[in-house]
């Protein structure tokens, strides 16, 4: 994990344990692991943590296992999913004008950000 990415995955667990009002002796001691290192990977002080005790901590948490995953850097760009079929697994409740809405929505950002998706299609 860059530093970048240890102070992203701090700061999304911290706000995480804030929310949910407990405190880091409580999610360390619900997670089985150590406070030290609850607290050291809020503070981004640890660069590569166990995935056991970051899965663990996020268990407490309610964060799902890939959003850790994807946080701490141990998936490949290549293994994620593409936006189209991303959004149409979690949200398929909703209906097809709003998947259409998303993905218009994402082109324009990526064209803003100067990133692009996949060519038309290639997602469906």
């Amino acid at each position: 994990m860059t530093p970048e990415e240890a102070r992203r995955l701090a700061k999304r667990l911290r706000a995480r344990r804030e929310k949910a009002g407990l405190s880091a002796h409580e999610v360390a001691r619900r997670a089985s692991v150590n406070v030290a290192t609850v607290t050291r990977i809020e503070l981004g002080q640890i660069a590569n943590p166990r995935a056991e005790n970051l899965l663990s901590i996020a268990a407490v948490l309610d964060i799902p296992a890939s959003d850790i995953f994807a946080l701490a850097n141990w998936v490949q760009k290549d293994d994620l999913p593409s936006f189209s079929p991303y959004m149409r697994a979690k949200y398929g409740f909703l209906p097809e004008s709003a998947f259409r809405e998303m993905q218009d929505v994402f082109d324009e950002m990526a064209v803003k950000y100067g990133t692009h998706g996949p060519a038309p299609g290639d997602d469906e």
